[in-house]
């Protein structure tokens, strides 16, 4: 198996720098064989990419590409907890919020983008449990918010 960084090059991706929480909490937490993150928001560069809710200011589409920079953002408060994102045996469960307008059923094809990116990176080991849950602000007013769980 391609190392995980190796296959996110190979997609055009990388780990970015960890996120600096946005409240009073750690990025993430190792208790024993798991690491759990704290919600990530699809920031990039220091800034949110996109504000607002989906199904109005922002595009399913859009929403997507927000859940996969909160699942990079995740795996960086992964690493630093762990060093190398080799040492990940298995995605466990991938918890995705998303702002939507009360008409809005699309959750988890936003959570999709999250999924899709860990089967791409870890293969099988990306299989995992998974929440898609519609909400009505999230902080910064993101439109997407992503925790993960791995076994370490």
């Amino acid at each position: 198996m391609m190392h995980p960084e190796e296959r996110l090059a190979e997609l055009g991706l990388s780990v970015p720098e960890v996120a600096a929480p946005v409240a009073a909490y750690v990025p993430a937490v190792r208790s024993g064989n798991h690491v759990f993150t704290s919600g990530q928001l699809p920031m990039r560069g220091g800034e949110l990419m996109l504000t607002g809710k989906v199904g109005g200011e922002v595009s399913l589409e859009e929403a997507v590409e927000c859940a996969r920079q909160c699942a990079l953002n995740a795996l960086a408060a992964v690493k630093a907890q762990i060093d190398d994102l080799a040492a990940i045996r298995r995605v466990v469960k991938v918890v995705c919020f998303v702002a939507s307008t009360p008409d809005f059923t699309g959750q988890p094809q936003v959570a999709n983008g999250v999924s899709e990116l860990l089967g791409e990176i870890f293969g099988d080991a990306g299989a995992h449990a998974r929440s898609a849950v519609g909400v009505s602000v999230l902080p910064l007013d993101a439109p997407v918010e992503v925790e993960l769980v791995v076994e370490v």
